[in-house]
């Protein structure tokens, strides 16, 4: 007699805990998901001066690889780097041609990275430009559009708090659990990448 009286408010608490996963798993920031089509993906913030960032890429896309999951990269350019502003505008410069020269370049950039100064980035991006059948316009972005996807992206990652680069994540399109995790530990990236997966 006793559990058909509780019955309905058992229901009720499934109900409503079904409902409260739904609404915390809706929360997690667009950011924080991965492309359609992706159950897991890498997603980064970084600096093109930052030295941990140059350090962080070749190991992101050999787990882009490895997993065959996308990387998806954003720019979070820091105040206190003197030309990685510039080097992420003429990046998304790139990008307009093909995100794969865009990637490139931003790979150029962290392999060179030691010897770019602000006086002869140009010169980097000049002689890039040049390897890759690209011209390079003198003014670059003359209407601030590049400018503003690189503010834009480093908005993004203020708005989910993000405070040093590189900031990693493992992200997946889980609906339950936690469906992102930051990479602390570099060392650790391909098992948190084999544990989202499994989950």
């Amino acid at each position: 007699m006793k559990i058909s009286r509780l019955l309905p408010l058992i229901v009720l608490l499934l109900c409503l805990s079904a409902i409260c996963l739904t609404a915390m798993a809706q929360e997690v920031p667009s950011v924080l998901r991965p492309p359609k089509g992706s159950s897991v993906a890498l997603v980064v913030f970084e600096d093109l001066q930052c030295p941990q960032c140059a350090r962080a890429a070749p190991l992101l896309a050999q787990a882009s690889q490895t997993y065959k999951i996308p990387l998806v990269q954003h720019d979070f350019p820091l105040p206190l780097h003197n030309w990685s502003m510039n080097a992420a505008i003429i990046a998304r410069y790139f990008d307009t041609h093909s995100k794969v020269v865009g990637n490139a370049f931003r790979d150029y950039v962290f392999e060179h990275q030691r010897e770019i100064v602000p006086d002869n980035l140009r010169s980097f991006a000049e002689k890039f430009a040049a390897e890759h059948k690209v011209e390079l316009p003198f003014v670059v972005d003359p209407a601030g559009k590049l400018s503003a996807l690189v503010i834009a992206d480093r908005d993004l990652g203020k708005s989910i708090h993000l405070e040093h680069t590189p900031t990693i994540y493992v992200v997946s399109n889980k609906t339950q659990g936690k469906p992102f995790v930051e990479v602390v530990d570099r060392t650790q990236l391909f098992q948190l990448i084999d544990a989202m997966k499994a989950e």
